[in-house]
């Protein structure tokens, strides 16, 4: 099974899912975008944005089936994913290889996306590079927003202002992973 942990960026997809593996630690951490960094090394990318590449997209797809074939451990995928064609895509071919997919997309208020974007440091010793990312993410915002519509029927919607450890609690349980008391 995958746990696939969806919002805009900012929206505390990447805390959440350390929260899930700190309390479930069998699962395996797998973030798709590094698969897009890796790619980036490798070809241009001619719209910035690597999951334009159908290569990332089949990719993330191959590696997420491997995983779960060799390791056997379900997988936490803390990704934005809201273009429909690539979320139909990517769901749609981990469908095709019997990968049971949980979607969760955390909602939260485009201004404190903004205040948490503006927040982080992405590359501590290189200010331009820094603010170029932060500006990238609050690009796109209203995109992310209005994406949410358009998201599989059986996405799970969460209030992402939440505290992070009632936001796993209710995924954990939503999945059915029992874990004591």
């Amino acid at each position: 099974m995958i746990v696939w942990v969806n919002g805009a960026f900012g929206s505390g997809k990447t805390t959440l899912a350390e929260e899930l593996h700190r309390r479930w630690p069998e699962a395996l951490m797998y973030d798709p975008e590094q698969v897009g960094y890796v790619l980036r090394e490798i070809v241009d990318v001619p719209t910035g944005n690597f999951q334009d590449l159908r290569l990332w997209r089949r990719q993330v797809v191959t590696l997420a089936v491997g995983l779960l074939e060799e390791y056997e451990r379900p997988i936490l995928a803390p990704m934005t994913l809201v273009n429909p064609q690539y979320v139909s895509e990517i769901f749609g071919a981990l469908d095709e290889a019997d990968v049971v997919v949980h979607h969760f997309f955390l909602k939260v208020p485009p201004e404190v996306l903004a205040q948490r974007i503006d927040a982080r440091t992405v590359a501590p010793h290189d200010p331009e590079r820094d603010e170029a990312a932060r500006r990238w993410c609050k690009a796109q915002i209203a995109e992310c927003m209005a994406a949410a519509d358009a998201l599989p029927v059986d996405t799970v919607f969460l209030d992402g202002e939440r505290p992070r450890g009632e936001l796993a609690h209710e995924v954990l349980t939503r999945v059915g992973v029992s874990l004591g008391s």
